[in-house]
């Protein structure tokens, strides 16, 4: 599949860190890396702090690391997601799942990490496993759980990217409010709760996981 084209670079001569933030979506600054300086970072840089002994794993934004945000809150429920589209997706041999270690260039100076991500064998090269550590490759379906370090407006941009790279399917996973925000398109999401079962759509049809099911992780003791 072709990979969307990145949007235009600001035209603005000096720009500041407040200029950086709003163009990450108001995050925390303690989420930004300042070594490299922002806006001269790249995918290797991406792939070193990954594989350091802390371990951090961070996306790439226009040349700027930002770091990804996951407690064992949204890690929990990434996992359950992971083996309920595994244990649809393999038997039936359709594709692939990836974790949130699972690196993607969206477009030159757009790398995400979807917390999960589905790839159907029809959009890899080849039909076959990605060797690249860093795969030029839009998945079918993007899940984010969202942290509390994520703002609105950053969700906002995730979106845009993933849909402008032709992701066609975004689940935005609450675990505070326990919802499941289903998107087609990067705005205007079909809101689940409560007793709501989950559905793949157009994407994987027949696949379903109940709401009750999903957050029911978070509520298991011994």
């Amino acid at each position: 599949m072709s990979i969307a084209e990145p949007p235009l670079p600001s035209t603005t001569a000096a720009r500041t860190f407040a200029d950086l933030l709003d163009d990450l979506g108001h995050i925390p600054p303690s989420r930004i890396l300042l070594f490299p300086s922002p806006g001269t970072a790249t995918e290797a840089d991406v792939l070193r702090l990954a594989d350091a002994g802390d371990r951090r794993l961070c996306e790439l934004i226009d040349g700027t690391l930002v770091e990804k945000p996951m407690g064992l809150p949204e890690s929990i429920l990434a996992g359950a997601v992971i083996a309920v589209l595994r244990a649809f997706v393999y038997p039936r041999k359709l594709g692939l799942v990836a974790g949130s270690d699972g690196i993607v260039r969206l477009w030159a100076g757009r790398v995400r990490l979807p917390d999960v991500a589905y790839f159907s064998w029809d959009r890899i090269p080849g039909r076959r496993f990605p060797a690249q550590p860093v795969a030029e490759l839009a998945p079918d379906l993007a899940v984010e759980v969202v942290s509390p370090n994520n703002t609105r407006r950053e969700m906002e941009i995730k979106r845009d990217d993933y849909f402008r790279a032709g992701v066609r399917l975004v689940w935005q996973i609450d675990p505070r409010a326990r919802t499941v925000d289903v998107y087609t398109a990067p705005d205007a999401p079909t809101v689940l709760r409560g007793t709501d079962t989950l559905d793949g759509g157009a994407v994987l049809p027949g696949f379903t996981l109940p709401l009750a099911d999903l957050f029911g992780e978070l509520d298991l003791h011994g």
